[in-house]
């Protein structure tokens, strides 16, 4: 959303003055889905929370640099040219917008550095998780080099001092607050939400796509998913072993994934496992097609070892897709009792609880019906616009003081 479209997204009463909300998003070069999508639900949302409050979307362009020199890589590159941008070249843009902007609020942890060219005590910044400080706050956890700790060092200096802190989920605040980053008081929760796109009504046009990306319906006998990045805490190994295991019992299963193809060294694994030919690795979807594919799938299955919220569980569930996820209290607080959950680590209580699922699809169609009712209506409690209630809420409160 530019400014001129912000401006007119919403109109103050009469005698009172518009508050301008300089909403700080992510590089789109960075290819963040769910930073991207925080950002741009505030901007939806929040006109329709408080008549006098503006969100203007700020993220400038990435310059590339270094793609020319032949001695980097095209990965090496790609790094270099986002570190220049975030530590030198976002900055100084920023900087000369700090008075144009009555709040700047920071939707991604990760940028916090930028909170040195802001004015800290107008600036919030949403926590999704604290994996981005984790090589300084247990630095025997993960083990990094020198030059990237002093990097995260600047990133977590600038990330407390920021007036307030939203953290996406309870779980992630206990963190920080057992860390002691910030008092109590400057800590608040508010959830993520489910995009409206996110529904078990079909969507005949791009359902049809989505068929189009995925095997003959015929040919499946039950469809699993898995939506995310391929970082480790993910632990895309355990998916790989655990699909293993469902397809010895299911031999019609396939594996579908979306959000990134896998790693080398994932593939290798793959490979070794014997499960390669019935994995679907998705292109990039919009978000209408995503949710088309949450729709065609039985199970998301979710293995991670570590969340800050998890937001493909709610959007499968408010899609009508089953939950299977790693038993995690972050992530039992986002799906409740609508989910089934195995230890990430237990490989064959995950591959028994599938295969009981597939079984009650099959046998007890009444049961899998109440199981994917329940999902609904637990995704029913997640909402973009709530979010955008609460977090106008915490933004008068930060001016105020």
């Amino acid at each position: 959303m530019t400014a001129a479209q912000a401006e007119t997204s919403c109109s103050a009463p009469p005698g009172v003055r518009r508050l301008r909300v300089a909403v700080v998003c992510d590089y789109l070069e960075e290819q963040w889905p769910s930073m991207d999508l925080a950002g741009d639900m505030l901007c939806r949302y929040l006109p329709g929370q408080d008549d006098h409050l503006t969100p203007v979307q700020l993220r400038p362009p990435l310059h590339p640099r270094l793609s020319h020199l032949p001695w980097l890589s095209a990965k090496g590159a790609r790094n270099a040219d986002r570190l220049i941008n975030r530590f030198a070249d976002y900055p100084l843009w920023l900087r000369g917008k700090r008075n144009d902007f009555d709040l700047f609020h920071i939707v991604d942890h990760s940028y916090s550095q930028l909170i040195r060219s802001l004015p800290p005590s107008r600036t919030v910044v949403t926590c999704h998780d604290l994996d981005t400080f984790r090589c300084v706050l247990e630095p025997d956890r993960e083990q990094r080099p020198r030059w990237f700790q002093a990097m995260t060092r600047r990133i977590l200096q600038g990330f407390r001092k920021a007036a307030h802190v939203i953290a996406v989920s309870g779980a992630t605040r206990d963190e920080i607050l057992r860390h002691r980053l910030f008092p109590e008081e400057r800590v608040s929760v508010v959830h993520n939400g489910v995009h409206p796109s996110c529904s078990p009504n079909p969507n005949a046009a791009v359902d049809t796509y989505v068929e189009g990306l995925l095997p003959p319906a015929a040919d499946v006998t039950a469809c699993l998913l898995n939506v995310g990045s391929t970082i480790p805490r993910k632990r895309l190994d355990v998916l790989l072993r655990v699909f293993a295991g469902v397809l010895r019992a299911v031999p019609g299963a396939r594996l579908v994934r979306a959000g990134g193809g896998f790693t080398d060294e994932q593939l290798r694994l793959a490979r070794e496992l014997r499960v390669e030919h019935a994995i679907v690795t998705l292109p990039f979807l919009e978000r209408e097609q995503l949710a088309a594919v949450y729709r065609r799938a039985h199970v998301l299955l979710h293995t991670a070892e570590a969340e800050g919220f998890g937001l493909p569980l709610v959007e499968a569930m408010a899609c009508g897709c089953v939950v299977a996820a790693s038993d995690l209290p972050v992530l039992r607080e986002v799906a409740g009792a609508a989910a089934v959950y195995c230890g990430f680590h237990d490989l064959d209580a995950w591959t028994r609880t599938l295969i009981d699922l597939l079984r009650e699809r099959r046998e007890q169609p009444d049961h899998w019906q109440i199981r994917r009712q329940s999902s609904i209506s637990r995704a029913a409690g997640f909402s973009w616009a709530e979010n955008a209630r609460q977090t106008a809420h915490i933004y008068q409160k930060v001016l105020e003081k």
